[in-house]
């Protein structure tokens, strides 16, 4: 599918807010409702955008400690990544699972409600999952969103 300069225009004003109204975004980029719409349609139809997702604020709800970890496997051969995948799945503390190429198989992105929290978190669930080996953690101290290059 190709993109024009406001297929692109809609996705960027999209990435900042999603709710806006098809009315509110058309004014914002010179375009009607109707005319905002049916681009919209079509780039979620060819799977450009793919959803929307609520964002919530980890802080708030109590979460303040944000770790990544790094994650090589022990044993490539003896536990398939699907189990490895399932059981880390089944951690509610685990928001990300990104299968790597490079020095650590997984990378993690872990939330807890303190340092004390998430030690339990790698001690009691990560440290035991199938397969896993060395683990490396990066403790998330600032964060800004940046919406890529569009």
């Amino acid at each position: 599918m190709m993109l024009d300069d406001l297929d692109h225009a809609i996705l960027r004003a999209l990435l900042v807010n999603a709710d806006q109204s098809t009315t509110q975004l058309g004014q914002k980029l010179g375009l009607s409702q109707p005319a905002t719409w049916r681009r919209i349609r079509r780039l979620q139809d060819a799977g450009v955008i793919a959803g929307r997702r609520l964002l919530l604020d980890a802080e708030k709800l109590g979460f303040g400690v944000t770790v990544f970890l790094g994650i090589k496997l022990a044993t490539k051969g003896r536990i398939s990544l699907e189990d490895f995948e399932r059981a880390v799945a089944a951690i509610p503390e685990v928001q990300r699972v990104e299968h790597m190429l490079g020095l650590y198989d997984y990378r993690l992105r872990v939330i807890a409600r303190d340092l004390a929290d998430f030690e339990r978190v790698l001690r009691r669930r990560i440290m035991t999952l199938p397969g896993v080996g060395n683990v490396e953690a990066n403790v998330l101290l600032s964060e800004e969103r940046r919406p890529g290059p569009l």
